[in-house]
């Protein structure tokens, strides 16, 4: 990979990690209710999990992938279904700590495993694969593609927990906090909408 492509590589996913999307929806909201040290194993998902995942994609994962219509429209379905429903326990969930007793935020390997069911994410990892990745020395390409996800599933998961850290600030009223998680929840439900038309193959 030359120096004008790890460039070009860095930039488009420093764009994809940092818009928008389940991940940083979920650690932002995660954040705003129990705190950065407490979402910080949702944030070592993230930047642990993606990673590992595209550099399974990039060593021929995606080519399955994107040759098995039921794997694409089950993932979509379920990615749908579980996204559906966490926007709905967040935009039910009252203001911040509310619900301790009940509410908890992800662990390592819960965050790290969303990342399988996270339609955006394959499209993320599929798309810049078939960009990046060098048939001729694919573990190369795959392990360069993963370090650069690393930094930007960190830094961009970091990001977006303070942010949510910062809005618990803001947070002190119940209308306040309904504002923030069916803004939070929108969000999520314009990811599905997203899923739904977008073309997985």
């Amino acid at each position: 990979m030359t120096i004008a492509e790890l460039i070009s590589l860095m930039g488009i996913a420093l764009v994809a990690g940092w818009t928008p999307g389940p991940n940083n929806t979920l650690v932002a909201n995660s954040a705003a209710r129990f705190g950065f040290r407490a979402t910080f194993p949702h944030v070592a998902g993230i930047g642990i999990g993606f990673p590992i995942m595209v550099f399974c994609i990039a060593l021929g994962l995606g080519n399955l992938f994107q040759q098995s219509i039921v794997l694409r429209e089950g993932l979509r379905i379920l990615g749908a279904v579980v996204l559906l429903w966490m926007s709905w326990r967040i935009a039910t969930a009252g203001q911040p700590n509310a619900q301790a007793k009940e509410a908890r935020p992800f662990t390592l390997i819960e965050s790290a495993s969303f990342q399988w069911i996270n339609p955006k994410g394959w499209v993320m990892a599929i798309g810049i694969s078939s960009q990046f990745a060098d048939p001729s020395r694919p573990a190369i390409t795959a392990m360069i593609m993963a370090a650069c996800f690393v930094f930007v599933g960190f830094s961009s998961a970091s990001g977006w927990a303070y942010f949510g850290t910062y809005m618990q600030r803001w947070l002190t009223t119940k209308r306040r906090a309904d504002v923030f998680n069916w803004t939070m929840a929108a969000l999520l439900v314009l990811s599905v909408l997203m899923i739904a038309f977008a073309d997985l193959g």
